[in-house]
């Protein structure tokens, strides 16, 4: 039997030629468990459609349902402690995090008040910029490009561009 040091000196050795062969064949670095997971059975053990990926390290909260084809980006946070719904055919691009509840109400008044929850709902074929940010009670629509870096607090329509801090739609 192997002792701890040599389980580890092969499971480094392991990831060293994972990494090696991932950045040959695709010129990327992931994380230890991107590298040994399968994006795509990661999202089927979530229950997510048919031909949707997600990386290993996205964090995912309560009650989240995506639809098929939709790419979910490293480092995402996907809260539905209030409920989400993200549709068919969406990107969700790295560093998204989107938020169906806060604490503020909670933390200011000391615990007096409840935590706040309302459910966000993404549409079919919706991308979302890097880094931004989509606040509890949104909805976007079918089709709607939300720009990188932008802090989404009220709904963005079906077809719309919207971008900034906070997001407006453009015209």
């Amino acid at each position: 039997m192997a002792t701890d040091d040599e389980l580890l000196d092969q499971i480094r050795a392991l990831r060293k030629r994972l990494a090696q062969a991932l950045r040959e064949a695709h010129n990327r670095k992931v994380s230890l468990g991107d590298l040994i997971a399968d994006r795509w059975e990661t999202a089927r053990e979530y229950g997510f459609g048919e031909g949707t990926s997600c990386y290993d390290n996205v964090l995912v909260l309560g009650d989240v349902k995506v639809g098929r084809n939709t790419w979910i980006g490293p480092n995402v946070i996907l809260d539905g402690s209030g409920g989400l719904e993200i549709g068919d055919h969406c990107s969700i691009s790295a560093g998204v995090h989107i938020y169906s509840h806060h604490t503020v109400e909670r933390s200011t008044s000391l615990g007096g008040k409840p935590v706040d929850r309302a459910p966000v709902k993404i549409g079919h074929g919706v991308y979302i910029g890097p880094q931004s940010i989509v606040e509890k009670g949104v909805t976007l629509g079918d089709r709607c490009v939300i720009g990188a870096l932008s802090l989404v607090n009220s709904d963005v329509p079906a077809g719309a561009k919207a971008w900034g801090v906070p997001a407006r739609v453009q015209k």
